[in-house]
């Protein structure tokens, strides 16, 4: 590696307007649009993600001896474990009754995103193992500089998961449910490779929203408009309400991704009589369309199965998209098309009591959640047997 005056810098940031777009998005890349300048500066510009909501930033940056970006982290120092989805609440209770300190911690992620993509973000003209070593003994040194007990990163890729592993963090395993496009040409191409009776449920559930008098558009680029957002974050609301949760998201959110990035939306709505009543919030990767937000004003039988799934399948079919990804939990998707796979986190735990009764539970998790993607794709998958 070079070193004295040519050696590359590491620093810190607490907010990404600091950042040139252009140049965090060069490391960024095309492929994941959660981890790109526009999507995590409007957390930030809109107040979602700050010290006052527990979400400090503390991005890594890597700049070489020109003074370029050449790699960065997206990282935040967290007072709680709230809009993570990978849980490790019992990790801190059990942390705190045995009188250590667990929060803050170092959460290298998207905040409330729960979509696998790359984390240590590398420009591709540089040599990328080291400067992922780089970044790598980079967090390790932010966590030693904050006295934190703990660093997560979590959905990164699975190479990024393997070289994290190779650093001495502990390896986890999680599970979600993702549609794949077998070359479909329409969605009964779909249906026909699914089990006679799934298909016929299918079918069904369409049907019965199709009663209702619903209308569904998928609108993206130019075609969002300010009042779209309006209309949906009334839906996001009431979603949050009706399950007791917290909004994470605001308005100005809304509308600032939909001045800033458009192009990489679809927004499924759902209409009765000309006026809004569900909508589906979806991003486009490489390839892959990406489920996030929904929420309804009115409450129909399948309205979020058609709103979120099969509008999706509908929308990745016609746009020759490889994949869906439909988000955390749900087994119910399965049903529908979605099967089982694999997610990634990496935790290093900087307190040797913590890190060998996390390292035991972790081993014994990992083989068990491996243990129950095999059983749920094997028994449970609505395809056909022999397209298994």
């Amino acid at each position: 590696m070079p070193d004295g005056a040519n050696a590359p810098l590491l620093t810190v940031t607490d907010r990404l307007s600091q950042v040139s777009p252009a140049e965090w998005d060069a490391c960024a890349g095309e492929d994941c649009p959660f981890v790109s300048h526009a999507f995590l500066s409007a957390l930030e510009d809109s107040g979602c993600v700050s010290r006052e909501t527990g979400w400090l930033p503390q991005h890594l940056l890597l700049h070489d001896a020109a003074g370029s970006l050449i790699g960065a982290v997206p990282l935040y120092l967290k007072g709680h474990s709230y809009g993570e989805y990978v849980f490790d609440w019992s990790w801190a209770d059990a942390y705190e009754r045995a009188g250590g300190r667990y929060y803050p911690k170092l959460q290298s992620c998207v905040p409330f995103t729960p979509v696998t993509g790359p984390r240590l973000l590398i420009r591709p003209d540089v040599e990328q193992e080291a400067i992922r070593a780089l970044l790598i003994s980079g967090l390790k040194e932010v966590a030693r500089q904050h006295g934190v007990a703990s660093l997560h990163v979590t959905f990164p890729t699975s190479s990024e998961w393997q070289a994290l592993g190779q650093a001495s963090f502990l390896q986890r395993i999680g599970r979600q449910y993702h549609w794949d496009n077998e070359g479909y040409e329409d969605f009964d191409h779909f249906l026909s490779a699914l089990a006679s009776r799934k298909r016929k449920s299918i079918r069904k559930e369409r049907e019965r929203a199709a009663e209702r008098g619903l209308q569904f558009r998928a609108l993206s680029g130019s075609e969002l408009e300010p009042h779209h957002w309006d209309a949906f974050f009334g839906f996001y609301l009431s979603t949050a309400d009706r399950k007791w949760g917290q909004p994470y998201l605001n308005l100005d959110f809304f509308h600032s991704i939909g001045q800033s990035m458009a192009e990489r939306i679809v927004l499924i709505l759902a209409e009765r009589d000309g006026r809004p009543v569900a909508g589906a919030l979806n991003f486009l990767g490489s390839g892959v369309l990406y489920g996030r937000n929904w929420g309804c004003t009115e409450d129909h039988r399948f309205l979020h199965f058609e709103t979120c799934y099969y509008q999706a399948i509908d929308y990745a079919i016609a746009h020759g998209l490889r994949r869906v990804e439909a988000g955390a939990q749900g087994e119910h998707k399965i049903q529908r098309g979605y099967l089982a796979t694999e997610t990634w986190s990496a935790h290093l735990i900087l307190d040797s009591g913590l890190e060998r009764a996390v390292a035991d539970f972790l081993r014994r998790e990992r083989s068990q959640v491996r243990q129950e993607i095999d059983y749920i794709n094997r028994l449970h998958s609505p395809f056909r047997q022999a397209s298994s």
